[in-house]
């Protein structure tokens, strides 16, 4: 992109309800500094395929953006982009993700701090509930550093609950590790959640934060799901760690879905709401992650040492329980409910997370120690 297109493009995208569709309209319709000025006139209105991407909207949007524009200024808004430092990029820049190169929906423009080279070659999305269990939390977390360490680039939201808890995950990984990338549904300068600001920075200052809404763009109900197109875009596998039925990491799935990218999920207790969605989706055909290790070898990567396990001292008395039945070898589910003496419910939750954290296996209907 030029750098005296800058000003004029980011206008045009900050102008009301204006998203990816209307956008692509807007910039397809001539140079941006003279579409600038047909929407100062109100004539935008005018241009034959703007209005077939309009529709019956055309007249009011028009009105809409003539009166909005006059209270823009290009020069400003390019001004206030180098003081930020925020690099803008189309489809023409070499450095434009190749991810997007060939979407069914690609972004038009790319805000991006940090640099796009940082980013590995394989990665993984681990995506969740914001309201997500303690279970939740440390499972994304330990699969998101086990994938940092083991070279995986880690694309989340940065929302609450399940997306900030793998981010930290990637961020508590050892120097050398693979830097973290998040896909924002705001402007770059906009954090959003404002808890979430502490994290939103050291992903900037040691990764790459990325969205296609420009500087000063709000929290736009809309913007969250066509956010999330962009996380599946890029990830090889996305991982729905907890999420209820009708949970918003669901609109990611959608989108994986749509571009062939493999979904995988985390089993969790069958009366937790925060897994009923993830628990439909093993049902549905995707495949499980029952482990970091597991999803690093679904990349085709062979770590050399072992994942982290837990240690061999029982953080957690239920764990302790289960475990100590197996030193004995393989039992049933219902040996294991006995000799444990935990209820089914709990028993169901504390295997799931031993599988998580590769300390147990299960094989057809029997449960033995891993390892």
């Amino acid at each position: 992109m030029k750098p005296s297109d800058v000003g004029f493009v980011t206008a045009i995208a900050s102008l009301p309800k204006v998203g990816p569709g209307r956008l692509g309209a807007l910039l397809a319709a001539g140079e941006p500094a003279a579409v600038w000025q047909r929407i100062l006139g109100g004539t935008i209105g005018d241009d034959a395929a703007v209005v077939a991407a309009l529709g019956a909207s055309a007249r009011g949007l028009s009105t809409a953006w003539r009166d909005a524009a006059r209270s823009m200024d290009p020069d400003q808004l390019a001004v206030r982009h180098r003081e930020l430092g925020y690099r803008l990029l189309d489809a023409t820049d070499p450095d434009f993700p190749d991810a997007f190169r060939d979407d069914p929906e690609p972004p038009h423009l790319l805000w991006v701090t940090g640099d796009l080279a940082r980013i590995r070659p394989h990665t993984v999305a681990i995506v969740g509930s914001r309201r997500c269990t303690r279970y939740g939390h440390d499972v994304a977390r330990r699969f998101g550093r086990e994938a940092a360490v083991a070279g995986v680039s880690v694309i989340s939201g940065l929302a609450l609950g399940i997306d900030a808890a793998a981010h930290a995950g990637a961020l508590d990984a050892p120097e050398g590790a693979a830097p973290p990338v998040g896909v924002v549904g705001t402007g770059l300068d906009v954090v959003y959640p404002r808890r979430n600001r502490a994290l939103w920075q050291s992903v900037a200052e040691r990764g790459v934060l990325l969205s296609e809404s420009p500087p000063g763009a709000g929290a736009e109900p809309w913007r969250f799901p066509a956010r999330n197109r962009l996380i599946a875009a890029l990830a090889e596998v996305v991982v729905v760690v907890e999420s209820s039925e009708r949970g918003g990491s669901l609109y990611t799935v959608d989108e994986a879905m749509r571009r062939d990218v493999e979904v995988r999920a985390v089993p969790g207790p069958i009366t937790a709401p925060t897994s009923a969605g993830t628990n439909r989706l093993l049902a549905d055909g995707a495949a499980p992650a029952l482990s970091a290790a597991e999803l690093l070898e679904s990349l085709g990567i062979l770590t050399a040492t072992p994942v982290e396990r837990a240690p061999t001292g029982y953080r957690d008395p239920e764990e302790g329980a289960v475990l100590d039945v197996l030193t004995t070898g393989s039992v049933t589910f219902d040996e294991l409910a006995e000799r444990s003496g935990l209820s089914l419910e709990r028993l169901g939750l504390v295997t799931a997370r031993l599988q998580v954290e590769g300390l147990l296996t299960r094989s057809g209907g029997w449960y033995q120690r891993a390892g």
